[in-house]
């Protein structure tokens, strides 16, 4: 990430753009602008050869007034307190498009778990959910895997919450693993999402999928989900990457059998040779094409390469891919950006599901997941057009605009406001 770059900004920036033009005073929403909470903790840890190392890690809670907190644990050398506290209230407005009753909420840990051995990162994980045990819980903040986390890392958490309460709490996180109190549909969800946005806006904009070509920046789970499903609706994917590099072919791309490598933990770099080219990040975001989805992390569309970009429809599928300079020359461009707070909300609503189901103590089968999540993300997507529509603006500022109006209206009714 930039050192120059602040998430949190490039978050307060675009509320103060969307308040502004559905006409919303400072006063009405400026209550966005703070975190409710914000938790660090310093995390010591026995490493396997006897010496100790210290870890800085964060919980934030940005705003909870519709429910309680919900956000992922990422594992980065770049975490950092603005990235967490721009996740966090990236999340606050995600789960008031979506509608659900959560608030936002973020935590991570500044360290690269590739450079430990498991035993290692289990002791982490575990230090670190006892340090914000008391700020989470199933009524107050529910974490969940993001970046550098999965749902072995939610195993943990659960039983160390679940140990210094004396009883089995599996709704203190989602993500788990089915067995241990997880969600079928869970893994697939955020992918599944992106894909679903992306046929349902080539249904109401007259694009075919068959005419579609896509790029995806990144290819974990889920940009590596969204590969399989749009593959499978039949568009053509003709550009992807991954940390190690990028690929492509104008005439599409095997995306079964790149899958079947990448889940073996291969990398793009050492994808046998065959029919497409070896191309970097820069080059990937500038290939031609109807819908470019990026995937990977923060700050990738900026002022500097907006101009290069060539696709239709930018949608993100990452958390804050575009910052607001690039934004700006994108909408002046004609190219739409369908938000990240409207397009990746797969992940909470089955996250939602199975919440629901560890507090209710039931399981749902996976068709029940998938028509939730389905019904939610049309919703979300309907709500945005008919704002878009109604104030002439981009699809971000329509979704941040429909966030503030359901928030705020939490705040007057909770009596904040006249």
């Amino acid at each position: 990430m930039s050192n120059n770059y602040n998430p949190f900004l490039n978050f307060t920036e675009t509320l103060d753009k969307a308040a502004k033009a559905i006409g919303m005073k400072l006063s009405e929403y400026e209550f966005l602008k703070h975190t409710e909470s914000e938790l660090k903790v310093t995390i010591p840890v026995r490493m396997d050869d006897g010496s100790t190392k210290y870890f800085d890690g964060w919980r934030i809670q940005h705003n909870t007034l519709r429910g309680p907190g919900k956000g992922g644990i990422r594992y980065s050398p770049d975490v950092e307190i603005n990235e967490i506290k721009a996740l966090a209230a990236w999340m606050t407005m995600k789960c008031a498009v979506a509608n659900l009753p959560y608030g936002g909420a973020k935590g991570g840990v500044c360290v690269n778990p590739r450079d430990f051995s498991e035993s290692e990162i289990e002791r982490l994980t575990r230090k670190y959910a006892i340090s914000i045990s008391p700020v989470i819980g199933p009524q107050r903040d529910i974490p969940a895997p993001d970046l550098g986390t999965s749902a072995k890392h939610m195993n943990w958490i659960m039983d160390t919450y679940s140990t210094l309460e004396g009883v089995c709490v599996f709704g203190v996180v989602t993500g788990k693993d089915v067995d241990n109190g997880g969600s079928h549909g869970r893994h697939e969800a955020t992918g599944r999402g992106v894909s679903l946005i992306a046929q349902e806006f080539m249904k109401m904009y007259g694009y075919s999928p068959k005419d579609s070509t896509i790029v995806i920046q990144g290819l974990g789970n889920v940009g590596g989900v969204s590969a399989e499903c749009l593959y499978n609706m039949g568009c053509k994917i003709i550009a992807i990457s991954d940390i190690s590099g990028g690929i492509r072919n104008y005439n599409g791309l095997d995306i079964p059998s790149i899958m079947k490598f990448v889940k073996n933990k291969g990398l793009l770099k050492d994808y046998p040779n065959g029919d497409f080219e070896r191309i970097d990040n820069a080059e990937l975001l500038r290939t031609e094409c109807t819908f470019l989805i990026p995937a990977a992390l923060e700050n990738q569309i900026t002022k500097s390469n907006a101009g290069d970009i060539n696709a239709k429809v930018v949608l993100e599928a990452a958390n804050g891919p575009t910052t607001v300079a690039a934004d700006e020359i994108l909408f002046e461009r004609n190219i739409p950006v369908l938000p990240d707070i409207m397009c990746n909300a797969g992940g909470v609503i089955a996250s939602y599901c199975e919440w629901v189901q560890n507090i209710n103590g039931s399981h749902w089968r996976i068709e029940e997941v998938n028509d939730t999540i389905d019904r939610y993300m049309t919703n979300a997507l309907r709500n945005v057009l008919e704002i878009q529509r109604k104030y002439d603006i981009t699809f971000r500022l329509a979704a941040y605009a429909l966030a503030l109006q359901r928030l705020t209206t939490s705040f007057r009714l909770r009596g904040f406001l006249a």
